[in-house]
C-alpha cells in the first residue's frame, strides 16, 4: 500500500529518498511527498499524482538540502487523492512530521476530542489527527517525542507503519509498526527507513524488521532502542543481512518489470527447489515440513488461505494435496475467512500464502488459526516478512523481488513449493508409488527449461493480443488442474489492461455463460492432452457453433483443437499436476502486450496495490 522512506545520516536526504520513493512505486500509489529538515527549517513539497510530479515540484518550490528527511507515496484510505490529503502531515504547531502506512480505526472519536481542544485540521486524513494526537500527548504529558509516540498508539485502534521526527531533535526519527511493514537500514552512523529494504539495498547490507506493536528511536550516534508500544519492555534488535542485490531490483534492459519478472519465472522456479528437489536421489528436503511432519500426516485436513493470486495458487495445490497426498484440503479466501466463524481445530493445518509476506486479511486469518490451536504454515517470498515471523513454520519461494503489481513469478513459484510439499508428504503416507514419485521429481525438475520454451511463443502471443485488444468482455475456461489457471489468467487481463474477463470451469460454460457467447467474445480454452482433453474439445465445439472465438492453450503437436481454433498457442508437454506451471506462461503473456498496446501502465495500474496492508 503506503510507500514510506526515511534518512538520517551525514548524506543529503533528498537524493536517498526521492530513489527511494521510485523503488516503492510498485506498490501503488496516488500521491506523493517529501519532507526535508536542514536544521533550521522543514522544508515540505507533496502532490496527487507520481513521483516523477513530486521531483519536479519540489525542485521548484523548495531547497533539497538537510540531512534529515521523510518521504511517502499514498494509496488513499481517508479522503480522495490531492495534495492537501498527501503525506507528511504536520502537527498544528508545525514542529512534529509524519508519514503513515495504514489506517487509524477510531480516527474519528479522537478527532472530535481534539477539536475541542483547540486543535484544527487541513486534510481528510487519518493520519493527520494521529500526529496531533501524539502532539497532545507530548505537551500534556510533558514527554520527549518517544514516549509521546508510544502513549499515543497505545490509544489508537487499527494499523500502522509510522515515522515522526520533531525539529526541535534534529538528530533521531521514531518508528512503530503494526500490521504494515516497517525496515530500518542501520549504516555507518546513518539509519534508513523504508517499507522495504529495497530504497536502502546500495547502502547497507544490515536491516531490521520490526515486529507487530514495536517502536525504535533510531538516533545519530546512538544505537536503535526498540520497545514493545504496549508494556515499554525493550527488545533486542534482530539484525539481518540483505540477500537480494541491486540488480534484482532494476528493469535489466526489459521495458517493464513485469516483462522482466516472466522472463525471470525457469530461474525462479529453480530458485524455488534448489536443495529441496534431488531428482536422481528421490529426496524432497523441507526442514519446515519434516520438522513438524507429524502434524501434517495426522492433521483432518489442510486449509488454505490466500488472496487474489496467491488464493489461485492455493487452488492448485488442492487438486495437488488431495491427488497426490489424499489428504482433504479447503482453499478459503482469507478475507472471508476470519469473518464467517470457521470450525478450526487442532487437527487442522492452515497454509497462508502471501507474495508480500504482509497482506492484512492473510495475516488476521492466521491468527484467528492460532488462537483456535490449528498448526499454521506459511508460503512467502520476504524474508523477515510478517507472515515469516507469524507462522508456526513454513517455506520461503525464493523468487527474488517481484516489483510488478500484477503477480507473475509470485504464482508460479508458490505452486513449485506447495507441490514439493504435497510430493514429500505422499511419500511419507505412502499415497503414492516410488516410480510415480521419482517421475514427479524428474518431470518437476525439467519444468523451468520447459517454461523457457514457452516463452518463445512470445511474438506470436503479440499477435494474437492485436487481435483481441479491444475487446471488452473475455471467458477464461479450464478444466481439473488449469481451472485456476484460468482464473488467474482472467485476473491478470482485468489487472493491467482493464478489459473485463471471467474465468469459469469449461464445463460451467454450458449453465449460464454460454449465453454471453458470440462473434465478438474472446474465449480463452486451457486445452492440453493430459487432464479431460475430450470433454474440453467438446466445449470449444459448443463455443464454435455459437461464432465464439477461440484461443487455446494447447500441448505441442496438438491436431484436433487446432481444428476448431482461431489461435493456438503450444506449450511443452507434461505431468497434468505440472501442466498450470505452464499454461499460465501465455497467458501471463497475452495480458501484458495487449495491456501495452493499449497504453496502460503495466507495472502499476491503478487503484491496485502490491502489498495489502490494509483490510
Amino acid at each position: 500500500m503506503c510507500g514510506i522512506v526515511g534518512y538520517i545520516g551525514h548524506r543529503e536526504a533528498y537524493p536517498i529518498i526521492l530513489k527511494g520513493l521510485q523503488r516503492l512505486e510498485y506498490r501503488g500509489y496516488d500521491s506523493a511527498g517529501i519532507a526535508l529538515y536542514d536544521g533550521k527549517n522543514i522544508k515540505l513539497s507533496k502532490t496527487k499524482g507520481k513521483v516523477a510530479d513530486l521531483q519536479e515540484r519540489l525542485e521548484r518550490e523548495i531547497s533539497t538540502t538537510g540531512n534529515l528527511g521523510i518521504g511517502h507515496t499514498r494509496w488513499a484510505t481517508h479522503g480522495i487523492p490531492n495534495d492537501v490529503n498527501s503525506h507528511p502531515h504536520y502537527s498544528n504547531s508545525g514542529d512534529l512530521v509524519i508519514i503513515h502506512n495504514g489506517i487509524i480505526e477510531n480516527y474519528e472519536a479522537i478527532k472530535t476530542e481534539l477539536i475541542k481542544r483547540g486543535y484544527t485540521f487541513k486534510s481528510d486524513t487519518d493520519t493527520e489527527v494521529l500526529i496531533n494526537l501524539i502532539e497532545e500527548v507530548k505537551n500534556k504529558q510533558k514527554v520527549k517525542l518517544g514516549k509521546a509516540v508510544q502513549l499515543a498508539l497505545n490509544e489508537v485502534i487499527g494499523a500502522y507503519a509510522i515515522a515522526v521526527f520533531d525539529k526541535n531533535k534534529p538528530n533521531e526519527i521514531v518508528v512503530a509498526k503494526l500490521g504494515s511493514p516497517l525496515a530500518i537500514g542501520v549504516g555507518d552512523d546513518e539509519f534508513f527507513i523504508a517499507s522495504d529494504a529495497s530504497p536502502f539495498i546500495e547502502f547497507t547490507k544490515n536491516a531490521i524488521y520490526l515486529d507487530d506493536e514495536e517502536m525504535a528511536v533510531v538516533r545519530l550516534g546512538k544505537k536503535i532502542k526498540i520497545r514493545k508500544i504496549k508494556d515499554d519492555t525493550l527488545v533486542n534488535p534482530l539484525m539481518q543481512e540483505l540477500k537480494f542485490n541491486l540488480e534484482q531490483i532494476e528493469k535489466g534492459g526489459y521495458e517493464h518489470f513485469m516483462l522482466k519478472e516472466i522472463y525471470e519465472q525457469p530461474n525462479a522456479i529453480t530458485d524455488t527447489y534448489r536443495g529441496r528437489l534431488l531428482a536422481k536421489e528421490g529426496i524432497v528436503r523441507m526442514s519446515g515440513v519434516e520438522n513438524h511432519k507429524e502434524k501434517f500426516l495426522n492433521a483432518n485436513r489442510i486449509i488454505i488461505v490466500a488472496c487474489g493470486t496467491s488464493w489461485h495458487a492455493g487452488l492448485v495445490a488442492e487438486y495437488i494435496f488431495e491427488d497426490i497426498a489424499r489428504i482433504p484440503v479447503e482453499v478459503e479466501y482469507a478475507s472471508e475467512f476470519r469473518y464467517r466463524n470457521p470450525v478450526i481445530t487442532e487437527k487442522d493445518v492452515v497454509i497462508a500464502i502471501s507474495q508480500s509476506g504482509e497482506t492484512a486479511d492473510t495475516l488476521a486469518a492466521i491468527k484467528l488459526a492460532k488462537q483456535h490451536g490449528a498448526f499454521v504454515f506459511g508460503v512467502c517470498n520476504v524474508v523477515g516478512s510478517s507472515i515469516a515471523r507469524e507462522t508456526h513454520a513454513g517455506a520461503y519461494t525464493h523468487a527474488g523481488p517481484e516489483i510488478g503489481v500484477a503477480s507473475t513469478k509470485a504464482f508460479t513459484t508458490q505452486i513449485t513449493v506447495l507441490t514439493l510439499i504435497a510430493l514429500k508428504l505422499a511419500k511419507e503416507k505412502g499415497s503414492i508409488s516410488k516410480s510415480d514419485f521419482h517421475y514427479h521429481l524428474e518431470q518437476l525438475e525439467l519444468i523451468p527449461e520447459k517454461v523457457a520454451k514457452a516463452l518463445k511463443a512470445d511474438d506470436h502471443i503479440k499477435e494474437v493480443a492485436k487481435t483481441y485488444m479491444n475487446a471488452t468482455n473475455c471467458l477464461y475456461l479450464g478444466r481439473g488442474y488449469n481451472f485456476p489457471v484460468a482464473l488467474e489468467g482472467a485476473l491478470k487481463l482485468k489487472e493491467i489492461s482493464y478489459i473485463h474477463a471471467e474465468g469459469y470451469p469449461a464445463a460451467e460454460m454450458k449453465h449460464g455463460p454460454i449465453a454471453l457467447i458470440d462473434e465478438q467474445m474472446p474465449v480463452f480454452v486451457i486445452a492440453t492432452k493430459k487432464g479431460h482433453y475430450e470433454k474440453v474439445v467438446s466445449n470449444i465445439q459448443e463455443i464454435k457453433s455459437r461464432k465464439g472465438k477461440i484461443i487455446a492453450i494447447v500441448t505441442e503437436g496438438d491436431v484436433d483443437v487446432k481444428k476448431l481454433a482461431d489461435h493456438i498457442i503450444e506449450v511443452p508437454e507434461t505431468l497434468e499436476s505440472l501442466s498450470p506451471l505452464l499454461t499460465t506462461i501465455p497467458l501471463q503473456l497475452l495480458s501484458y502486450h495487449i495491456a501495452v498496446l493499449l497504453n496502460k501502465n503495466v507495472d502499476q495500474p491503478r487503484n491496485l496495490a502490491k502489498s495489502v496492508t490494509v483490510e
